[in-house]
């Protein structure tokens, strides 16, 4: 992984590099190429996030969601990167390291999203270990939770596969698709052994094999 500037973003954005991806910080040249692939995610995502504003594909909410980006990262809350393929730069998805807690704790929550056109072919996966480094090296996290929904078998697999540990199940824990919904709890420890890297080419979709 190189890391070109950590926290004082964004001029120039950070920059992660990992196994076929780039994470950087959004910007607002960053509007189109995101505002269309979430439109185009549109019913793909839906089952997995929170009800969209009617307004959140607008120029003007971007510009806002990049102003409170910055000031989340500025004051050690979050740290949002979008998700791009190293070849050519097209933007596949985003990761966020939010709820930053320091002290006694050293904790952040990890969530991200896919496009729909990316999704299966190995991408998050590589972002993900990407950012562990990160998180736990430059930014000193001891601990980073996730949670996800128990039919969401991609994600728990994705999760399971960077080192995450199963902890427990939060009842009614977020708000998904407007309806309060339980999600096994995740968390990796900067302690926790990394677990071995099963490689397969970016960009391939994923082929479920037959009983």
């Amino acid at each position: 992984m190189a890391l070109f500037r950590t926290v004082a973003w964004p001029d120039p954005p950070s920059l992660i590099e990992g196994a076929g991806v780039v994470l950087r910080a959004p910007q607002m040249a960053d509007y189109a190429a995101w505002a269309a692939l979430r439109e185009q995610s549109r019913a793909f995502l839906t089952p997995w996030e929170p009800v969209w504003p009617v307004h959140d594909l607008t120029r003007g909410a971007f510009r806002r969601r990049v102003r409170r980006y910055v000031r989340d990262a500025r004051e050690d809350q979050a740290y949002p990167f979008l998700i791009f393929r190293s070849v050519d730069r097209m933007l596949l998805g985003g990761l966020t390291l939010s709820n930053v807690r320091r002290g006694v704790a050293q904790t952040a929550s990890l969530g991200y999203w896919m496009g729909a056109p990316h999704a299966g072919r190995g991408y998050m996966s590589a972002a993900v270990g990407a950012l562990l480094p990160f998180a736990h090296g430059s930014l000193g996290l001891r601990r980073i939770e996730a949670a996800c929904l128990p039919s969401n078998v991609p994600s728990i697999r994705l999760l399971e596969s960077a080192g995450f540990v199963r902890e427990g199940y939060g009842r009614e824990y977020l708000c998904i698709n407007g309806v309060w919904q339980d999600h096994l709890l995740f968390a990796r420890l900067s302690s926790d052994a990394i677990p071995p890297i099963r490689p397969r080419p970016l960009g391939a979709p994923v082929l479920s094999a037959s009983k």
